[in-house]
């Protein structure tokens, strides 16, 4: 069988583009969005350029097997020689992690902060009022926020608008993550954040501290009433 020039170059093009998909897009059961694919391949380019770090999306349906989510994606990052953040979301498992193929790049993003199933630091804040049993618990508690993930998984949504609200979460969650990899390396990235990005951080970061002196400030009259009962 003979195959023309032109449909020769049309099948190794197609190849091309294949590979090129799934570079930092890594695995995608769930959204199979081109744009979304784009968005993610063009800010994970730009990130390994500036940075030499590597950060992989990989989102699957079931783990197989049974296999924990750590197992596999270790099983994965053995493919990579190169320095790997791997973003992990397993769909029915409703499973999420972020895995490195070296401990010391867990220095260069903060893995609870991007996690956090909270998202909002008012709403932080009031959770440690609430809960807190001891100052030093309080403290935690209030810090514990600033989720980029999972407070977007976890909102209510149609079944037709799931596939929407997976491609929100994990944008933001891969946005989130190369953000602070690009600024721990003192590059700045043109997609994803923008340059705007240190603005809205220096804003988020004066709201967070207001919010939590007013915490705290309730918090000391919340325990001086429970004092004055007793």
């Amino acid at each position: 069988m003979r195959i023309s020039r032109g449909l020769a170059a049309l099948i190794l093009a197609t190849l091309f583009q294949t590979t090129l998909v799934a570079e930092y897009l890594y695995k995608d059961d769930v959204i199979n969005n081109p744009k979304f694919t784009e968005k993610i391949e063009g800010l994970g380019e730009e990130l390994y350029e500036k940075t030499g770090i590597s950060l992989r999306l990989v989102m699957i349906r079931d783990l197989p097997n049974e296999t924990g989510i750590v197992a596999y994606e270790k099983k994965i990052m053995s493919e990579f020689s190169e320095p790997t953040v791997m973003l992990t979301f397993a769909e029915l498992n409703s499973q999420i992690d972020i895995f490195v193929n070296d401990p010391s790049l867990y220095k260069h993003f903060d893995r609870a902060q991007i996690l956090s199933p909270v998202a909002s630091t008012a709403q932080a804040v009031g959770v440690a009022i609430f809960f807190a049993h001891s100052w030093d618990n309080f403290m935690e508690l209030a810090s514990d926020s600033g989720g980029t993930i999972l407070p977007i998984l976890g909102a209510k949504s149609k079944p037709g608008e799931l596939t929407g609200k997976y491609s929100a979460a994990m944008y933001n969650g891969y946005v989130d993550i190369a953000g602070q990899i690009a600024e721990s390396k003192g590059a700045q990235l043109n997609q994803g954040n923008g340059q705007g990005g240190q603005y809205v951080m220096i804003t988020i970061k004066v709201i967070f501290y207001g919010i939590l002196l007013m915490g705290i400030i309730m918090y000391i009259r919340k325990k001086l009433y429970e004092r004055r009962n007793r």
